[in-house]
């Protein structure tokens, strides 16, 4: 018995891609979609952490690239951007206490209060329980005659 060459090539299965085991894996369009985006993220964190080591790092000579001058501003804040979708909050260091710099303490936030009560004749209100709504009232003609 002859088996021919188009048989045994039916009985293989087929090697599939990157892109089919990813379409076998997340049957759901928003899943593949969510799976690209994510790539798409991890792309543009690696491009700009690039382009940010390359700023900030001198290369030899040797390789003949030739010193850039830019400026990292914009390519610093895409690359946060990028990491906070991730999840990743940068924060910086106070000197010796090493707790995080951003945010004023109860502390801070009474003192505040006390000297601003002292120089100005104005009123603090602070409401630490939600929701509240205030709505105007509406007055009679009376209380504007003079």
């Amino acid at each position: 018995m002859v088996i021919m060459a188009e048989e045994v090539k039916k009985d293989e299965p087929k090697k599939k891609g990157p892109l089919g085991k990813l379409k076998e894996k997340a049957a759901d369009s928003e899943e593949q979609l969510a799976i690209l985006s994510t790539f798409v993220r991890l792309g543009i964190l690696v491009w700009s952490g690039g382009i940010l080591t390359l700023a900030y790092i001198k290369l030899p000579p040797a390789l003949g690239i030739p010193e850039q001058k830019l400026d990292p501003t914009f390519i610093a804040s895409v690359f946060t951007g990028v990491l906070a979708t991730f999840g990743v909050q940068t924060a910086k260091k106070n000197g010796a206490n090493g707790g995080p710099s951003g945010g004023v303490s109860k502390a801070d936030m009474e003192r505040l209060i006390e000297k601003a009560a002292a120089t100005a004749p104005a009123q603090t209100i602070r409401i630490e329980q939600g929701p509240l709504t205030l709505t105007p009232t509406q007055k009679s003609d009376d209380t504007y005659k003079m």
